[in-house]
């Protein structure tokens, strides 16, 4: 007869519980996307209290996510302390799963909260998986048209349904971090600043190299440059003008106006830091979203864009001219 402790921090919900020979021995949850540093400790010590005092714990098993960061480290640092303190062994498996092992259904989509307006999700057909969890917005699964479970309908992991799971061989050694990266090496060499009046003539020059005769022309550049509610970046490298991007507030929502980086200082960077850099000044105005149009077929910035959330939500037929279709899209800032 063996005993388990299970424990999953990766939803809001912090849930512990004691098995032992399919027997529930202690099973209690606390609810608050916050509290799963204190919660864990007060549940467990509860656990171990249940228990009769010559019950002794053979191996924890604890949720792996996807789940947020901060609640999730706190689950899984728990379990390989208390695992290492007692010379016990601790493994890990994926939380989504343990909501599946509950869903009847042939075919369907288990989600959790993954917080910034994004969930963590993995799609199951006749009970089995199909690849790694990924993170998108809500809305990206509505084309799929297939019932979704989760955390947003009160399905929490079933933490005796790790025993099975595990017993499987389907863990986990590392946590599940399925989000992309927030952080990336800045640009070697580039300074980024205001965009200035004398700015003007070498981003002109960057602009007709670019886009040729689809560029603004230096009227229209002036003109986009001094409206109202918007902010201009610039990027230099050794005093040279190499890059500028410029984004305006629209009665709530941002529209990207130009993010256009220099030949030969392309793929270095810059792009992604001028786009993270008019992002946050978008959350210091507090913008609800942040919208910006790409030409079909533009595989160096759609890829770029979707990396920080931004979705496809329509398509503009003719916008940069005959026969050059724009996608439009979009991220939710609150």
């Amino acid at each position: 007869m063996r005993t388990f402790l299970l424990i999953d921090t990766s939803t809001s919900r912090t849930s512990i519980a004691v098995v032992s020979d399919s027997e529930i021995l202690f099973q209690e949850h606390q609810d608050g996307a916050l509290a799963h540093g204190q919660a864990i400790s007060k549940l467990v010590a509860k656990a171990l209290d249940h228990i009769k005092a010559d019950t002794k714990i053979d191996e924890v098993i604890v949720g792996m996510g996807p789940g947020p960061f901060t609640g999730l480290r706190a689950g899984i640092a728990f379990a390989q302390s208390f695992a290492f303190a007692r010379g016990i062994k601790c493994v890990g498996v994926c939380s989504l799963d343990a909501i599946a092992s509950q869903i009847s259904d042939p075919d369907f989509i288990v989600a959790v909260d993954a917080r910034r307006r994004e969930i963590f999700y993995a799609r199951y057909t006749s009970g089995l998986r199909i690849g790694e969890p990924k993170v998108c917005q809500p809305v990206e699964l509505v084309t799929l048209q297939l019932p979704i479970y989760g955390e947003a309908d009160g399905e929490y992991p079933d933490p005796t349904a790790f025993i099975e799971i595990a017993a499987t061989g389907k863990t986990y050694e590392q946590p599940i971090y399925v989000r992309r990266p927030d952080a990336y090496p800045a640009p070697v060499g580039v300074k980024f600043r205001a965009f200035t009046q004398m700015d003007l003539v070498p981003a002109f020059a960057i602009e007709k190299a670019a886009y040729g005769s689809d560029a603004w022309t230096m009227a229209q550049l002036r003109e986009e440059y001094s409206g109202k509610n918007r902010m201009y970046l610039a990027a230099e490298f050794s005093g040279e003008l190499i890059a500028y991007a410029g984004v305006a507030d629209l009665a709530g929502v941002a529209d990207v106006l130009t993010i256009t980086v220099a030949d030969g200082h392309r793929r270095k960077g810059i792009g992604r830091e001028l786009l993270r850099r008019l992002i946050d000044w978008c959350r210091t105005q507090k913008c609800e979203a942040i919208m910006l149009e790409v030409r079909v077929g533009n595989e160096s910035a759609i890829p770029l864009y979707r990396s920080f959330g931004l979705i496809e939500i329509s398509r503009r037929k003719d916008y940069y001219g005959p026969g050059k279709t724009a996608i439009v899209m979009r991220k939710e800032l609150k």
